[in-house]
């Protein structure tokens, strides 16, 4: 195996073992977070940059992942978010090998405690639930704790007459806890048809990536989708499919341009525009007190 030291001149033997040049000591020390490279154009970006621009790359417009608080930042006005249901968290329900441990690691990891966040907010001043889902806490994927906490979520819409607007991004079920995982498509669909049955209200925006069982059950059901540019979204990755049909797939299959033009997409709205979007969206469908709409 080649030594990575195999090209740097041998020490001298009057040399002392650990001195540095002068130039060696004031080289700065560059901290590991201060650049990204950008996984579509490759350009190395400062991360200050980045956040400044939302998260977008400037060069080739790759909308990067985001947390849910900084989707919270983004999307609600300021001061007007309020968490529900943070005391829902998920469990090892079948003491499935190592479980436990994967769930404090995400916990650390993504400094949430379950693989979404919901809350209730105003958008451009339109009062609304929302919910996030976490691409850094176990990609997203639903358990028993994210079916449920959408599902409360609907509910506490649909109680006091309020839309929905739900971010994705998922992986899909969560192996973990198997059946119990799977039977989250079944009940979050129920919720959002209750709450669409009352009149209310659902956009959903698709983020990268939205695959598996979201795909299949409340991530498709709302009455306008939206997606964010370049998001991967399916319900099983386009290799599998490429390996199950043994054929190549179209250049963006898959991708919300891809599926906007098919039909399965409302709109593709760039990140910098989602939250006038959305405000306008919840105006027009904002029910007024003296009986109009």
């Amino acid at each position: 195996m080649l030594s990575k030291n195999i090209f740097m001149r041998p020490r001298n033997e009057l040399e002392e073992g650990d001195q540095r040049s002068p130039q060696e000591e004031q080289r700065p020390s560059v901290p590991d977070d201060l650049c990204v490279a950008c996984p579509s154009c490759k350009k190395v970006l400062f991360s200050s940059d980045l956040a400044e621009n939302l998260h977008v790359c400037p060069k080739c417009g790759y909308h990067f992942r985001m947390s849910p608080r900084q989707r919270i930042h983004l999307i609600a006005d300021e001061g007007s978010f309020q968490e529900l249901f943070p005391a829902v968290t998920g469990v090892d329900p079948l003491g499935f090998p190592g479980y436990e441990k994967k769930l404090q690691a995400a916990r650390l990891a993504s400094h949430e405690e379950e693989g979404v966040v919901c809350g209730v907010c105003t958008i451009g001043g339109q009062l609304a639930a929302l919910f996030v889902m976490d691409p850094f806490f176990m990609m997203g994927s639903m358990g028993s704790a994210v079916g449920e906490k959408i599902t409360l979520l609907f509910e506490y819409a649909m109680e006091y007459r309020l839309p929905v607007v739900g971010y994705t991004v998922s992986g899909g079920a969560r192996m973990q806890e198997g059946i119990i995982s799977l039977m989250q498509m079944a009940k979050t669909s129920g919720a959002v048809k209750r709450h669409s049955d009352a009149g209310g209200l659902y956009i959903a925006v698709l983020t990268d990536p939205t695959t598996g069982g979201i795909t299949a059950s409340f991530a498709m059901e709302a009455d306008i989708i939206l997606g964010e540019p370049g998001a991967l979204i399916g319900f099983a990755g386009p290799r599998v499919i490429e390996q199950t049909i043994r054929q190549k797939l179209p250049k963006g299959f898959q991708r919300s341009e891809f599926l906007q033009e098919k039909g399965f997409l409302d709109l593709v709205a760039p990140r910098k525009e989602q939250k006038e979007l959305l405000a306008h969206l919840l105006a027009l469908h904002t029910i007024r007190k003296e009986g109009g709409r």
